[in-house]
């Protein structure tokens, strides 16, 4: 390819970065703004102006070969890089300003993230915030979001992760309802008890806990499932059982009283325990906007 050829090909590699993040020429046209037939005629431009497949398509799923898995990663930086060029006037800003778009599951951002967000803004009148809540990876290269919260053991690669705090889930019921159906003292106890879980997944059902070097996995069952932390609480301090929730969803219900955690030595070991992460792309260059919130939010869940 000639010195200046890749400039012609820009929008290709922005086409073929997006088919390859979402596996579809349909997913990528309709997120482009093109039909499929264009894209795929686009990547097709890019992969005879290259001299290699990036592609193997079947009728079932795209497939990234070995030269398109490194064209991917490249392209993914122009992309980063593009991004960056954008907010180069607000990287050198002298004050933040403008607006941050962040991402966090439901419950944490309710409970954990709004308090934070509303000091926030008061803090820096000149950044507004859009707060988008949404229990699924966000990739925020890929749907334009400046910041991401996770709840993760592991951030994934690529990104800067800042850990937030750590994110712990505990068993709990009413004081009431274990003097009505009897205290549990082991895991296999919760076998005699109505049990609310989570229901996303086959195995919510499934009780993992860890007490040291001992295991134990319980197959609970109960007469309320939901996938919303706060209803499960709620099912709790209603009577309806045990039920598994982030420590900061029952903290309030714990130090009033109104449920009480069972199993306390041991650890329960659910889908989202490890730790709140603010995750964003890497750049030489962070916004001055994103800058301040990042450690805004770092230094007040730091402090409890």
């Amino acid at each position: 390819m000639g010195t200046n050829s890749f400039l012609k090909v820009l929008p290709e590699m922005v086409t073929f970065l997006r088919v390859a993040e979402l596996g579809s020429f349909s997913a990528a046209a309709d997120l482009l703004g093109m039909t499929p037939s264009a894209a795929s005629r686009q990547v097709k431009r890019l992969e005879k102006e290259i001299g290699v497949q990036l592609l193997q398509r079947t009728t079932r799923q795209l497939r990234l070969t070995e030269p398109g898995a490194q064209a991917f990663a490249r392209c993914r930086e122009l992309v980063v890089a593009a991004q960056g060029t954008m907010d180069i006037a607000q990287q050198f800003a002298k004050k933040p300003a403008g607006l941050v778009r962040i991402s966090a599951p439901k419950a944490f951002a309710r409970r954990v993230l709004h308090p934070r967000l509303l000091d926030f803004l008061q803090a820096y009148p000149e950044v507004d915030v859009q707060l988008i809540v949404a229990d699924r990876d966000i990739d925020p290269i890929r749907e334009g979001v400046d910041l991401v919260v996770r709840l993760t053991t592991e951030p994934p690669e690529g990104l800067v992760a800042r850990r937030l705090m750590p994110v712990e889930h505990i068993v709990c019921a009413t004081p009431a309802y274990l003097a009505r159906h009897g205290a549990i003292a082991q895991p296999q106890d919760l076998l005699a008890h109505s049990c609310l879980s989570l229901g996303e997944h086959e195995r919510d059902n499934h009780w993992r806990f860890r007490r040291g070097d001992e295991e134990a996995e319980v197959v609970v069952r109960g007469r309320y499932v939901s996938n919303h932390s706060e209803v499960r609480l709620d099912g709790a301090l209603a009577g309806l059982g045990v039920a598994c929730v982030p420590v900061f969803i029952a903290r309030p219900a714990l130090e009033g009283g109104g449920v009480v955690r069972v199993l306390a030595d041991w650890e329960f070991q659910g889908n989202y325990h490890g730790h709140a992460y603010i995750l964003y792309p890497p750049s030489r260059f962070t916004a001055p906007k994103c800058r301040v919130l990042v450690e805004h939010l770092c230094g007040a869940l730091a402090a409890g």
